[in-house]
């Protein structure tokens, strides 16, 4: 037994970490847009990257590193990916972090991560400024969450106490970014999860890509998948530990943080659950749902409020999945809006469906009727401002 409490103020709570966010000068009316977090002693550090062939220059220099290595300090900047910069994109960093190592001696194995336009080297100069900036020994989360935001609306950061029966107990806390470029395949985003919980390395491995896979890897926003997605977990290892508490908390982060994504998309409106069962077997389930939270008629028909179902159908059917209309059923909440016995909507049925779709949140439930094997993935409406947002993005 075990219990997961919220706290405030998101990474400031795990013992063994500091944070800060500064300006550097690369956002406007000063705005944190650089930031570190580091550890009392070197941890271990488990990661998931990008899908993407082109991974940035961040994750090159992270996967130099020998497998196993423990670090004690990332540094992170906004605006600036860093992606697509060859060679000279990863000596950038060595630079950043030989200037680093003056002000900050017991640098050990520093790893970095971007966010920002794609194609375009550091600015080391500008950049290592913020390190006069830095106080190694503050507790910032809120700071260190704003640094890393782009065109997010809000600051993503979460902190959960897990006590267990004996008393003892951890903190797990995590920050994160992400409004656009969100796609089921490594969601394109930047998270950082601290514990303090006393968590063996196999463990730290085993448990975060499961995590992931049901969470960040689940939600879309506009189906593009970026260069710089990074999801790291590191432990300070000073207090309790339940293997089975760890994961059900990592997985609530996880959850909650991505959903988080989902709700900040660029121009969204509505958070939308799409639900598949009965799939012939787990990947044609996750098949079917990220196509739907994938596909752009389904979302704008969201964003239209508009409760067509035949792009819902259509959708599953061209998934490539095993599938038959005269066994799916689907509901928009509570809401039978097709099935075999119903293939279009008689006047109260529409007005029902319309009521669903005007909510800020819902459920699409589509029933396969050909297996047990089921999904859950989120997604969002598309809408004008997403238009807006990335079309004049670099400027």
């Amino acid at each position: 037994m075990f219990t997961i409490l919220p706290l405030k103020n998101g990474l400031d709570n795990v013992l063994g970490f500091y944070c800060q966010g500064v300006h550097a000068g690369f956002k406007p009316n000063a705005k944190e847009d650089v930031a570190f977090i580091r550890s009392d002693e070197p941890c271990d550090v488990s990661a998931v990257f990008t899908t993407n062939v082109f991974q940035a220059a961040p994750i090159k220099h992270f996967l130099r590193y020998p497998k196993g290595f423990q670090t004690n300090f990332i540094l992170m900047n906004a605006k600036n990916a860093n992606a697509m910069t060859g060679t000279k994109g990863i000596e950038d960093i060595d630079t950043l972090f030989e200037k680093l190592k003056n002000v900050y001696p017991p640098l050990h194995n520093p790893v970095m991560s971007s966010t920002g336009v794609i194609g375009y080297r550091l600015n080391v100069e500008k950049l290592s400024s913020a390190f006069s900036l830095f106080d190694f020994n503050a507790k910032n989360s809120h700071s260190t969450a704003s640094a890393i935001m782009t065109t997010d609306s809000f600051k993503k950061e979460l902190c959960f106490k897990v006590i267990l029966e004996d008393g003892s107990f951890f903190h797990i806390a995590a920050i994160c970014k992400g409004a656009g470029m969100i796609n089921p395949a490594m969601a394109t985003m930047l998270c950082f999860i601290l514990t303090d919980a006393t968590i063996p390395k196999a463990d730290m491995d085993e448990l975060l890509l499961p995590a992931i896979e049901s969470s960040f890897n689940a939600v879309s926003v506009d189906g593009d998948t970026s260069t710089n997605d990074t999801v790291l977990l590191l432990s300070s290892k000073h207090n309790a530990y339940s293997k089975e508490a760890f994961n059900e908390a990592l997985k609530m982060i996880t959850k909650e943080l991505s959903l988080m994504l989902v709700r900040d998309g660029e121009g969204a409106t509505k958070v939308v659950a799409f639900e598949v069962s009965g799939a012939r077997n787990d990947q044609e389930a996750q098949k079917a749902a990220k196509a739907l939270s994938n596909s752009l008629l389904v979302k704008t028909a969201l964003f239209g409020e508009d409760p067509n179902w035949g792009r819902i159908a259509s959708t599953i059917g061209a998934s490539g999945i095993t599938c038959n209309e005269e066994t799916l059923v689907i509901h928009y909440d509570d809401v039978l809006i097709y099935s075999k016995e119903q293939r279009s909507l008689d006047v109260e049925s529409e007005k029902r469906a319309a009521a669903v779709m005007k909510k800020e949140s819902f459920r699409i439930r589509c029933e396969l009727g050909i297996g047990d094997a089921s999904f859950t993935a989120y997604g969002c409406d598309l809408g004008h401002e997403y238009v807006k947002i990335n079309a004049d993005y670099r400027t």
